[in-house]
């Protein structure tokens, strides 16, 4: 296929989702978790979960780059900002992530210059434009944005740019997964993989999950097809009896993932002893931080942070909806207390967050019923 209308063809769905109807056992629930927040707003956008069997139970997983963030790292965040040296820069989602003392759009009301950018590159462009002052990047995201973050700094490095800072909040897909394939919590029968991350890491890395877990896993893409032809693999490898790594994302992963932007990562990024990850807690060697050989350009070393730990609110669940525990509509505050307009947690802000997908899309008290025609 070569156009997106392709990926997104009825008369295609009707005939995979009668397929995948056929490979299920009777009286058996199904549960798929896709990992990437980018698959749960292709499902509800496209209504993929009113298509496919009532056996199929989506689960949505930690893969939302902001909404993992916890609010302690945001506080730190606002301390660097709220300097009066300082022009602090970040992507559009992370302007309105609460921390417990605010967020950077409130910041920026309040008289901080903080910038949105589309990438790490705007904030260096912003560093050789403003020489007399410190520009800092809030790097966040899974290994699908760190090698921005790290072919920045080796640019910031090869051209003497020495007011370009890094507050890196990298984290790792996964020990995510690790975490919550260990958690007792509930059950699951497979995974749909993360493509944009997949197509950095490769494919290999998943293989303890067939392994220590017999867990199939499925690297997807993001039209709703693909989606589709995911579950439909998934629930072949079930019927069959089979457990393994597959790629659905053909197209863009590889096997062996992207080796440039890897060498980039490795040659300015190291593994941290332990992250905090909202709503999963600390999970050891989940993060990046920056090498001692970078530690000119890092935020952490350049800054006193207040380094603390911010529980979330009393009445936010986003850690139970980032763990899969609960869907969006079930949390106390879901629609009500927390809007997009005005967010508690992490998972109504960003564009991948769970339960921005179920309030943009309408999922607002309950999952929606297919009504015959």
């Amino acid at each position: 296929m070569r156009f997106v209308d392709e990926y997104r063809s009825g008369d295609v769905a009707r005939r995979v989702t009668a397929e995948i109807q056929a490979l299920l056992e009777p009286n058996r629930t199904y549960k798929l978790m896709e990992v990437c927040g980018g698959h749960t707003h292709t499902i509800y956008k496209h209504g993929i979960e009113q298509v496919l069997p009532e056996q199929i139970d989506l689960i949505h997983g930690p893969g939302c780059p902001v909404c993992v963030i916890p609010m302690g790292r945001v506080d730190d965040a606002l301390s660097i900002a709220a300097r009066p040296n300082v022009i602090f820069t970040t992507f559009g989602d992370m302007m309105r992530v609460p921390g417990g003392n605010g967020s950077l759009l409130e910041a920026k009301a309040a008289g901080a210059d903080v910038r949105m950018v589309y990438s790490p590159l705007d904030a260096l462009k912003v560093a050789r434009e403003n020489p007399d002052r410190d520009v800092v990047f809030f790097a966040i995201g899974f290994e699908t944005t760190a090698p921005s973050t790290a072919l920045t700094l080796l640019r910031a490095r090869d051209e003497g740019i020495r007011n370009f800072f890094a507050f890196c909040n990298h984290v790792t897909i996964i020990p995510a997964i690790r975490a919550i394939l260990t958690s007792p919590d509930f059950r699951l029968d497979g995974f749909i993989g993360p493509g944009h991350v997949s197509t950095v890491i490769g494919t290999r890395p998943y293989e303890f999950i067939v392994r220590d877990y017999l867990k199939p896993l499925v690297v997807a893409g993001f039209e709703p097809l693909d989606v589709l032809q995911a579950v439909w693999m998934i629930a072949r490898q079930l019927a069959e009896r089979r457990c393994e790594v597959e790629n659905q994302y053909t197209r863009v992963v590889r096997e062996e993932g992207n080796p440039r932007a890897l060498e980039a990562i490795a040659e300015t990024m190291e593994l941290r002893t332990s992250f905090e990850w909202r709503g999963l807690g600390f999970i050891s060697q989940s993060a990046l931080k920056l090498r001692d050989e970078f530690a000119h350009w890092d935020a952490e070393l350049r800054y006193d942070l207040p380094g603390v730990r911010v529980a979330d609110p009393k009445a936010c669940q986003c850690g139970e909806v980032l763990k899969g525990v609960i869907k969006p509509w079930e949390c106390k505050v879901f629609g009500t207390a927390c809007t997009p307009e005005r967010p508690i947690g992490t998972c109504m802000v960003s564009s991948e967050g769970a339960c921005a997908a179920y309030y943009n899309y309408g999922r607002l008290t309950r999952p929606l019923e297919v009504v015959a025609s």
